[in-house]
């Protein structure tokens, strides 16, 4: 019998726990929460594996008001408090900062998430939290890969545990094994909410991302095994293979 979104889901997000060692007794975890499928879904399944988790831990939500017109902090917030799972939402003027401080060539995204990482970090250190978990599931890592191939000359994707950059905290990614196909499966399963976004750069999405999306989308329908094997690719490092003059 095939396993619901639900189990599928807990089980994987379970393993990568368990692989990479990515929560211990008596964390406190900071949960970025944008109101997106992706943080809810992570919200919703770390919940659920601390209920019966052989460790004690803490959860709670934090949300970064960038303040854009209409981003939907209350909405969230009410959904937490009627959830019964703890809520933080810190209102910023990174609008104002994008507007006054950013370059014309720069990306709009790429600066607005630096600034958002950076207040999480802040935030989580005065809510007294030693990690922060981020929802990047598979499709996110896999595409970072390439990305960074294409565009950058490096070969590095993200890693699902991590020291952030503030040297305090670690960043924990407990998605890393569930494709986004299955987060989008057990949001629709479990009714979860998601917050529409409100950012006034959301029609001129990545562009770079989204081809690669489209790209590993292609050449899935000629190899079925494609994000397998790519996440295999992720652990298999071959320094040896590789051109860096750093390791000789």
């Amino acid at each position: 019998m095939s396993l619901s979104a639900s189990n599928r889901i807990r089980k994987l997000a379970g393993k990568a726990i368990g692989d990479f060692g990515l929560i211990d007794d008596g964390d406190h975890i900071a949960v970025g929460i944008s109101g997106g499928k992706d943080s809810m879904a992570l919200m919703r399944v770390l919940e659920k594996l601390r209920q019966r988790a052989p460790v004690s831990y803490r959860l709670i939500g934090v949300t970064i008001d960038p303040g854009f017109p209409g981003f939907p902090a209350a909405a969230i917030g009410d959904y937490f408090n009627r959830q019964g799972m703890p809520f933080h939402c810190e209102k910023t003027v990174i609008n104002e900062i994008l507007a006054e401080k950013r370059r014309r060539e720069s990306s709009w995204c790429s600066f607005c998430a630096r600034l958002r990482r950076g207040i999480l970090y802040t935030v989580a250190q005065r809510l007294g939290c030693n990690k922060i978990a981020l929802g990047h599931h598979l499709d996110d890592f896999i595409e970072t890969l390439l990305l960074n191939q294409f565009y950058s000359g490096t070969i590095a994707a993200m890693s699902p545990k991590l020291l952030a950059d503030n040297g305090i905290q670690t960043v924990i990614r407990p998605l890393a094994y569930v494709e986004e196909r299955a987060v989008e499966e057990f949001v629709r399963e479990e009714d979860i909410p998601v917050f529409e976004s409100s950012c006034p750069a959301l029609e001129n999405k990545d562009r770079k991302r989204q081809r690669t999306k489209e790209l590993i989308a292609n050449l899935e329908a000629e190899i079925p095994q494609l994000k397998r094997s790519l996440r295999n690719a992720l652990g298999n490092v071959q320094p040896r293979h590789l051109w860096d003059l750093r390791l000789k």
